[in-house]
Parts: structure tokens; sequence; C-alpha cells
């Protein structure tokens, strides 16, 4: 599996394929969030790193993704990148971020990191975002 993907190289997994299946549909963003989203993520670029062997990353991936998917995020301003047990990916690709817990969310905007959520958000994903994003 490559490091960096797009979102079907989730559905590689049994195990993710199986969990996005379930808590993608199931996930119900705040509307409100998702609404203040929309203009505030619109000049940003996230970077999702995730493990398929990991459970939190299982769950709250697919919930990341409805959240993108309802603010209007377009594909090409997500890097979805696969790490190991180890949260390395192959060339380096993670080490300038610094992951030390997965999933790991990072927010990015001209180049430059402005916030992320790590494994678990504070209060939810969506509000979460929302705070980064102000």
């Amino acid at each position: 599996m490559p490091n960096v993907s797009a979102r079907d190289k989730l559905m590689e997994s049994p195990a993710m394929k199986e969990k996005y299946d379930l808590e993608y549909p199931a996930y119900q963003p705040n509307l409100d969030a998702t609404q203040k989203l929309k203009s505030s993520l619109r000049d940003k670029k996230v970077i999702i790193v995730m493990g398929n062997w990991c459970g939190d990353s299982r769950l709250q991936v697919p919930h990341f993704y409805k959240i993108l998917d309802e603010a209007g995020v377009a594909e090409n301003n997500i890097t979805l990148i696969f790490v190991d047990e180890n949260k390395k990916a192959e060339n380096g690709l993670v080490d300038q971020l610094k992951i030390d817990r997965i999933p790991t969310f990072v927010i990015t905007a001209n180049e430059k990191e402005i916030g992320r959520i790590t494994e678990w958000p504070l209060v939810t994903l969506e509000e979460d975002l929302v705070e980064i994003t102000k």
C-alpha cells in the first residue's frame, strides 16, 4: 500500500473498509459547525496521518471524512498518509510532522501548520476544526 494516497486506498484494508462502511454513514456532524467550516476550510489543506491497523484511526478517520465532505472540501486538498506501527512512513513523509499518536489531522494554510487534532478531539472533530480555522 502506498504511503500517500487517496481515500479509495482506505478500502484496501478489510478491517478499515468494514469500519468505514459502518461509521461514515452513521456519523452525524454538527450542522452549525459544518456550515462554518464551508468557508473557513476553503483555502486550507488537510493532512490525515493514520494506520489501518489502529482502532482509533478506523473510528475517527471515517468521521473526519464525513465532516470534510459536508464542508465541501475537495479531495485534492486532502493528503492521506499511512504509517506503520512506529508512526513512520517511507521516505520520511511524516518526519517533519512529529507524529506521536494517530490518527493525526493536520490543518495547514499557506503551507504552514495552523493546528492539529491528535488521536481524539477535545470536544468533537468538527468543533475542534472550527476552533483551529477561526
